[in-house]
């Protein structure tokens, strides 16, 4: 079991009402950790802890809350997943983790830890045969993971002029995500469908595995001016996963191949309808750009051994939790 980490003062939270950041701040107050989370003007008080205001283009307005609040951790877990051009992940994902380094800069060098959670995306694919490690070189093939790159990239050039953590999580899933939950849903309806991906590869880790090891990086001294993928270490087809979520359900289920065609086919209506209403939509051709690649896969051999930090959920474990919290909040039947 991984042994929890001393976190000792207070840690300003950003995406706290966000799947991931929702989360750590849940397990950061069951520490008796002094949890402030940021919130947009506008935007309604935080359900549990405390929130401030601000906006991350207001460089200003974010000094104001460093000096004010004086953190002792800084963990920057908002972000967007979805857009439409490359300056929508910009403005989201570059432009607020640029906007609060050079505020602790200004108003709080002494904070103990910056944390930025980036994503698998920002190395790009791997192959079936070699997952990525931390020396590999970077090679985004989408503005996803070029965005969560640049942004690294801010991160890294600090320097030592503050102690920072990158985090670069492969898929997560687990109670409240939305979107593994599609898969969820179909397997409730008697269905596990694959679109051209059955073989394919990924890395995956349950979404409370994730927490403690942002809470080891957060707090161990090995983790300072590091950045690290963090995974289960074992990577999966889309076959086994799905079959665990049908064994997990107990349903006998309609196992439906389609092809791969229909991704692309529903990424070209998506942008569609994104050009009619300017929503941006979770199928476009840049995710189905990723959906193509043979493998998504990492390894979390470096944060083990900076941290000592181990998962606790194997798959199938955090497949039948997930479903379990899915059932009980009424998600799905």
């Amino acid at each position: 079991m991984t042994s929890e980490p001393r976190f000792e003062g207070k840690a300003l939270i950003t995406g706290a009402s966000g799947f991931i950041g929702g989360r750590v701040r849940d397990a950061l107050l069951a520490r008796g950790v002094d949890v402030v989370a940021i919130r947009r003007k506008g935007s309604p008080a935080a359900k549990k802890g405390r929130s401030v205001e601000a906006e991350y283009d207001d460089v200003a307005g974010l000094e104001r809350v460093m000096r004010e609040e004086k953190p002792d951790y800084v963990l920057h877990v908002a972000g967007a997943t979805k857009g439409v051009t490359y300056e929508d992940f910009r403005r989201a994902n570059v432009v607020p983790t640029k906007n609060l380094l050079e505020a602790l800069l200004r108003a709080h060098p002494g904070v103990k830890r910056f944390v930025h959670v980036s994503s698998l995306t920002a190395y790009g694919p791997s192959t079936a045969e070699r997952a990525l490690v931390e020396s590999d070189a970077r090679k985004p093939i989408e503005f996803y993971g070029e965005s969560k790159r640049e942004a690294e990239e801010a991160v890294e050039s600090v320097g030592d002029r503050l102690p920072w953590t990158i985090l670069r999580p492969g898929g997560v899933y687990g109670p409240g995500d939305v979107d593994y939950f599609e898969l969820f849903k179909e397997v409730s309806r008697g269905r596990n469908v694959f679109f051209g991906n059955r073989k394919r590869w990924f890395s995956a880790i349950y979404v409370d595995d994730f927490v403690s090891a942002t809470l080891a990086a957060s707090a161990h001294p090995g983790a300072i001016g590091k950045g690290f993928f963090v995974c289960d270490n074992t990577p999966i087809t889309w076959e086994r996963f799905q079959g665990a979520i049908v064994e997990a359900a107990g349903k006998r289920v309609m196992t439906l191949d389609l092809p791969e065609m229909l991704v692309s086919v529903a990424a070209f209506g998506g942008e569609l309808a994104t050009k009619v209403d300017g929503k941006p939509r979770l199928f476009n051709r840049q995710k189905a750009k990723m959906g193509a690649q043979e493998a998504w896969t990492c390894k979390s051999d470096a944060i083990r051994s900076a941290t000592g930090w181990r998962h606790e959920h194997p798959v199938e474990r955090g497949v039948r939790e997930a479903l379990e919290w899915y059932r009980r909040e009424g998600w799905i039947r």
